[in-house]
């Protein structure tokens, strides 16, 4: 049975997978260093020397089917994502307890009651929080039954997962909120944190943005330099306590090292690729 991996790292894929990737590798590869040589003869290139029609990649049809194929097998598999927020250390500690529960009205309401209990946040506040949440407008199937993550480490300030621990609440609570009397003292309430969380796919919707990411971090791993192909991700079902691995609190080494130096082996590769693309500095 293979264990959690990670889709950025070739050495935690299980050899049932690697056996699928590696009999394609030729595929792959001829794939990513065409996709690679369009890039650079077409857009990349401005001005007459620019072919009038984007030339097509004969890997192409290949490498669609291959990601179709992985996709079903990582149906079956679990991967480690991340979940940036702000929590309570009560609500740490329930997390550590119950395990992972869907954003609902009913949870938000219950979160929002035992911060008034707690004497952290006044009744009015809270109510006005509820009232103004996006599960009383036209988000509410967006956003309910839903606990979203995403599939690699991403450094504490970048802005796609800063504004989500700066305030509490996260996007059901406080993410809209522009009054300032209601958004203030959620920036006091608990701390920032990173959940790392054990994923089977087939409770999410997101086997095939995983195949993707798989298919990418083999080709790297081969050679080539595919973008790492992040995505984000959601459960549609709730985890047992067991499912969440770690939490890093503001403060914390591996908090502040978190996508950088940390997990141990990530690499960003991202950072540099253009360079890598074209020769050319950032």
């Amino acid at each position: 049975m293979p264990g959690v991996m990670d889709v950025w790292d070739a050495r935690t894929f299980d050899l049932g997978l690697l056996e699928v990737l590696e009999d394609c590798a030729e595929e792959i590869v001829g794939y990513f260093d065409t996709d690679h040589a369009i890039f650079l003869s077409y857009d990349n290139v401005d001005g007459p020397d620019r072919p009038i029609k984007r030339p097509d990649n004969p890997h192409a049809a290949a490498y669609y089917a291959l990601l179709d194929r992985v996709g079903d097998l990582m149906v079956s598999r679990i991967i480690r994502a991340f979940h940036y927020t702000r929590l309570t250390d009560d609500e740490v500690a329930e997390l550590r307890r119950s395990g992972i529960h869907l954003s609902t009205p009913t949870t938000l309401r219950r979160r929002l009651d035992a911060l008034v209990v707690s004497g952290a946040l006044p009744a009015e506040i809270a109510d006005q929080l509820y009232d103004a949440s996006p599960f009383h407008s036209e988000q509410r199937d967006a956003r309910s039954e839903k606990f979203w993550m995403v599939s690699h480490p991403i450094a504490v300030d970048n802005n796609g997962v800063a504004p989500l621990m700066a305030r509490w609440g996260g996007e059901v609570a406080s993410f809209w909120v522009n009054d300032t009397a209601l958004s203030a003292p959620l920036t006091r309430l608990g701390r920032a944190r990173i959940a790392e969380i054990a994923v089977p796919l087939e409770a999410t919707r997101h086997s095939h943005a995983a195949s993707k990411a798989v298919v990418a971090t083999f080709g790297r791993a081969r050679g080539a330099i595919p973008e790492k192909s992040v995505f984000d991700l959601y459960l549609k079902a709730s985890l047992p306590a067991t499912a969440v691995s770690a939490v890093h609190t503001e403060g914390e080494a591996a908090f502040s090292a978190m996508g950088r130096s940390y997990p141990a082996g990530f690499v960003d590769i991202d950072v540099g690729r253009w360079k890598e693309l074209t020769g050319e500095d950032d």
